[in-house]
């Protein structure tokens, strides 16, 4: 079985990407704008450079990088974030697909059933693939809300 195939392709895994993608667009959006807070921040100090005192230039140079200091801190946290919420929200399918794996591997008299990517099979006798047969029986189980 490609359980990744079928984690991506099941309905309910769609709807998991979709929502992953969008939540991502979102924070890309916003680190964007930030970004251009820091550009902006640059080009003045670059402008002002030759009248600011020494004293004003540290001020500013200080600003600058906390303020890049604060989009970096913002980006590994918006990471972690997202590699908490797509594990949070692929658990249950995984769990899910373990159950219609069982199932189809029963129904289709399969004594042993391998994970595509982690154990690939060079001969079997009787090599059958359940993907496809694994899809379709988790989307009429478990449709998509």
């Amino acid at each position: 079985v490609d359980v990744q195939k079928v984690l991506i392709t099941v309905n309910q895994g769609k709807k998991v990407k979709d929502k992953l993608e969008k939540v991502f667009k979102e924070k890309q959006t916003e680190l964007k704008g930030e970004e251009g807070k820091i550009k902006k921040a640059q080009e003045a100090y670059q402008k002002q450079v030759l009248v600011l005192n020494d004293s004003a230039k540290l001020n500013k140079e200080k600003e600058i990088q906390e303020l890049i200091g604060a989009l970096q801190n913002k980006t590994m946290q918006y990471q972690q974030e997202m590699q908490n919420m797509e594990r949070d929200l692929k658990k249950p399918i995984l769990e899910n697909i373990e159950k219609v794996v069982d199932e189809v591997s029963q129904s289709e008299k399969v004594d042993v059933t391998f994970e595509v990517n982690a154990a690939p099979i060079l001969y079997a006798k009787n090599k059958v693939a359940i993907t496809d047969k694994v899809i379709e029986v988790y989307n009429k189980k478990y449709p998509a809300k």
